[in-house]
């Protein structure tokens, strides 16, 4: 099984934000799979779904992205072996909008989703997919900026940008990090 993580903030208030867009791509991947069960564990809003024969966890932490490290640790002290790879979909403001790269492991850059899940599980030994959202104008802090929907520019790219991140993640799933990474970075 594939353990899929989507980082964001949890209510309509963060909602088409750029913190959240691992959410909006969980979301996408999900009418994209044969998902089946949709319910609540883990402190997460959760998935079980395959795609191409691949069993699939998508997870939606409801922990806030500060805390997302411990809905990961749940999820993978529950079902221990039987993840194979994990991949955590995140915001990237190291990016320009509109690049997305899929790699494994690296640092948190200053993430706090990210520093979490390694505060959490004492790894940052996992495939992430980052999503660019462009660095903050100015001197606005990265958190506030995060915070902030996307501009009325880039939501015209934005449903483009979560389908093709979501077939970066059917590749992925289907023919490994190596072949995704040579084919779309």
């Amino acid at each position: 099984m594939i353990l899929i993580v989507g980082l964001g903030n949890p209510g309509k208030d963060y909602r088409g934000t750029r913190h959240n867009i691992g959410f909006a791509v969980i979301d996408e991947l999900i009418s994209g799979t044969d998902s089946g069960n949709k319910y609540t564990k883990f402190n997460s809003a959760a998935v079980d779904a395959k795609y191409s024969n691949t069993g699939l966890l998508l997870l939606k932490p409801q922990t806030f992205m500060n805390n997302s490290g411990s809905a990961v640790a749940a999820a993978l002290k529950f079902y221990g072996d039987d993840i194979s790879r994990m991949l955590v979909i995140h915001d990237d403001i190291d990016l320009e909008f509109g690049c997305i790269k899929i790699k494994r492991g690296g640092s948190t850059a200053g993430h706090r989703g990210l520093q979490s899940i390694f505060a959490k599980t004492n790894s940052l030994d996992f495939d992430r997919l980052r999503f660019g959202v462009d660095r903050p104008p100015g001197r606005m802090e990265a958190s506030d900026y995060v915070l902030r929907r996307f501009r009325k520019s880039e939501i015209k790219e934005l449903d483009f940008l979560i389908s093709r991140s979501t077939g970066i993640i059917k590749d992925y799933i289907t023919s490994g990090l190596d072949h995704a990474a040579n084919k779309y970075n």
